[in-house]
C-alpha cells in the first residue's frame, strides 16, 4: 500500500484533546468549516477523535489455528482484550495526527471497531496467517459534528507472519503490536485522504516498516526499513 501521508494535527495554539474509550465517545470542536466535498484526494488534520470498541465483540484466548470470536489478541499479556485493542487503534491514530500539515482542514474521526482476529501463538509459531482487522470509518465536521465523509466499513488485513519469518521478525522489533499498530496507522492516514483507498487483498508487508530482501535463493526475507 502507498501511503497518503497528508493527515495532521493542526498547529495554531488549538487546545484540543482526544481519547481512545471503550463504548465512550469524546469530541472538541475547534473551528466552524465548510462542508467537504465528494470524496476527492483531500489534505485533512485530525484534530479530534473518538474510539469504539464494543463489550459485545466477543474475546476466544483458545490456542487453536481459528478460533471463533471477533477479538482475538496474544500480543500482549492477557488482560482487558477490548481496552488492549482501543489502544492499538489510539496509538494508529496518534501517529496519523504526528505528521503535520499546515493549514489543513480539520475533521473529527470516529472509528469503531468491528473485527481484530490476530494470530494465536500456535498460528503465529507455525504456518501464519492473517491479522483480519475490520472497523468502521465515519469523518465529521469538528465544529458541527456534521457528516463529511459517511460511515464507511473499512476492512485492512495484513499478512501475519508464522514459523521462522515470525521469530526473525520479533528479533527485529516487528512483533506483532508494532506492525498491526503502524498498517492501521496507513489505513487510516489513505482512508482519511482518499475514501475507498484501501486494497481489498491482504496486505504483505507493512509500509515505512518493512521491505522485500531475494537472495540468491529465491527466498524472501523481511527486513527493517530505516
Amino acid at each position: 500500500m502507498k501511503t497518503l501521508r497528508m493527515i495532521a494535527l493542526m498547529a495554531m495554539g488549538l487546545g484540543l484533546s482526544a481519547c481512545a474509550s471503550v463504548d465512550t465517545a469524546s469530541r472538541n470542536a475547534p473551528l466552524d468549516l465548510p462542508q467537504m466535498a465528494a470524496p476527492v484526494a483531500q489534505v485533512v488534520s485530525v484534530v479530534d477523535y473518538d474510539i469504539t470498541v464494543s463489550r459485545k465483540l466477543r474475546v476466544s484466548e483458545a490456542n487453536t489455528y481459528y478460533p471463533l470470536g471477533d477479538i482475538v489478541w496474544r500480543g500482549e499479556r492477557i488482560s482487558d482484550r477490548h481496552a488492549q485493542v482501543g489502544r492499538i487503534f489510539q496509538e494508529a491514530v496518534t501517529k496519523v495526527q504526528a505528521e503535520n500539515v499546515d493549514g489543513a482542514l480539520p475533521v473529527a474521526v470516529e472509528l469503531n471497531v468491528t473485527r481484530f482476529h490476530a494470530l494465536t501463538e500456535k498460528t503465529r509459531y507455525t504456518i501464519g496467517g492473517v491479522h483480519s482487522l475490520e472497523f468502521e470509518m465515519t469523518v465529521r465536521n469538528p465544529t458541527t459534528g456534521e457528516i463529511l465523509v459517511p460511515t464507511r466499513e473499512v476492512k485492512a488485513d495484513l499478512r501475519g507472519f508464522g514459523g521462522s519469518k515470525a521469530i526473525s521478525a520479533e528479533q527485529m522489533g516487528l512483533g506483532q503490536k508494532v506492525r498491526i499498530t503502524h498498517h492501521l496507522a496507513n489505513v487510516i492516514a489513505d482512508e482519511l485522504a482518499l475514501p475507498g483507498s484501501t486494497p481489498t487483498e491482504v496486505t504483505e508487508l507493512v509500509d515505512g516498516l518493512e521491505v522485500n530482501v531475494t537472495p540468491e535463493d529465491d527466498s524472501t526475507e523481511v527486513v527493517l526499513r530505516f
